[in-house]
């Protein structure tokens, strides 16, 4: 559908949904899934598949998602892919309207889905024009509305667009993380069979500490041989002290690394200087930077998909990723002391650092996948099979 600037916007017939860009840019669609408007920052996602976990991936608080790939909710919905109970994106954007589900795994409708979750999904959109400007002109911020009926206050929703200062500066893993540390139990997922228990043999202890994290993090720590705890973002280093950890993880999540550093990062600081082995991924490796020294940036697009390819600096294998971020460590702040482990082959951009001399390491990307390829999770196995 057309779009074109505020002060000449001309609905289009059917148009029930609108994305209103803080720069006075006015997509219109079909909307579908929740009514109403939510605000939050549009970017864009290349999966081909797995758009149920994108959209439940706690990362994307804050975030309004534009799918690349123009089938979207054409197999469903089930209770099998979630990765978080928590809130993820706002909303998403998509080419083609969402048809019936035909996929034998399904039990309900991607829109109905999304109508139960506040979720609120726009149709018809030129996606790669949609994706072309965000690429050009960096990710924006903006407002995603849905009305059956068709009636929209433009200049209203512009002026809220306008008004939310955006990720940079804020801490969101405050509103997605647990409130309350419990003991993992959930295994890996096998078709017809749903999700393992957790062992329960003798294994390392793993203090998950959650940003923001999506499930199958945790199954995956389970799969390399742990048993886990996770515990809220804000556990305090003595809090975490006392679970007597073999090691600690540091998950993923949404916001500004700096802001929720503030508080997370002291922790990581701690548990360097005890020598406790640490692992991060995406938001963890981005706090373990600045623990270690270093300065991480907002990216202009960022990076989210499942075809990221990263190159391995030890060796120079090169590994398919899928990503979610856009804050990045910044290559050139690196100090003395850290060393750059990998490399996006996309834009050079750093995607893994190792604290010199302690047992500490993280990558920018996520090894756990879903959705996306298995090529890290050597990662795991790394991590889990050094602590003995």
């Amino acid at each position: 559908m057309a779009d074109a600037a505020l002060s000449s916007a001309p609905k289009p017939d059917g148009a029930t949904g609108v994305l209103v860009l803080a720069d006075g840019h006015v997509i219109w669609g079909r909307g579908f899934g929740a009514t109403g408007s939510a605000v939050g920052e549009v970017c864009f996602n290349t999966a081909m598949t797995g758009y149920q976990e994108v959209m439940t991936d706690p990362s994307y608080a804050g975030q309004i998602v534009t799918f690349t790939f123009p089938h979207i909710g054409n197999v469903g919905v089930n209770d099998e892919d979630l990765e978080s109970r928590v809130d993820g994106a706002v909303g998403c954007v998509v080419r083609e309207d969402v048809t019936a589900p035909s996929n034998f795994r399904s039990t309900g409708r991607f829109e109905a889905w999304l109508a139960a979750k506040g979720k609120i999904g726009l149709s018809g959109i030129d996606t790669r024009a949609l994706t072309r400007r965000i690429r050009l002109s960096g990710a924006p911020n903006a407002v995603i509305a849905h009305d059956p009926a068709g009636n929209f206050d433009l200049p209203a929703l512009l002026a809220r667009a306008r008004d939310w200062p955006g990720l940079e500066g804020m801490d969101l893993a405050r509103q997605v993380s647990r409130k309350a540390a419990e003991g993992w139990e959930g295994g890996t997922w096998a078709l017809g069979k749903g999700y393992a228990r957790s062992p329960r043999d003798a294994r390392p202890h793993v203090v998950a500490m959650d940003f923001g994290a999506k499930d199958n993090i945790f199954r995956n720590l389970v799969k390399a041989g742990a048993r886990v705890t996770v515990v809220p973002g804000e556990t305090t280093l003595e809090q975490v002290l006392a679970l007597e950890p073999a090691g600690v993880f540091l998950s993923n999540g949404p916001g500004d690394p700096a802001a929720t550093g503030l508080y997370a990062v002291p922790v990581i600081k701690g548990l360097l200087e005890r020598n406790i082995p640490v692992f991060g991924i995406c938001l963890g490796h981005q706090m373990l930077a600045l623990a270690a020294g270093a300065r991480t940036i907002k990216m202009h697009q960022g990076h989210r998909g499942a075809n990221h390819p990263v190159k391995r600096l030890e060796d120079g294998v090169v590994e398919i990723t899928s990503m979610n971020h856009g804050f990045a460590v910044d290559n050139a702040s690196l100090p003395a002391g850290v060393e750059e482990t990998h490399l996006s082959l996309f834009d050079g951009s750093n995607c893994g650092i190792a604290v010199k001399g302690k047992p500490a390491f993280s990558v920018q990307y996520h090894p756990e996948a879903s959705p996306g390829p298995m090529d890290s999770f050597y990662l795991f196995e790394r991590f889990v099979g050094g602590l003995g």
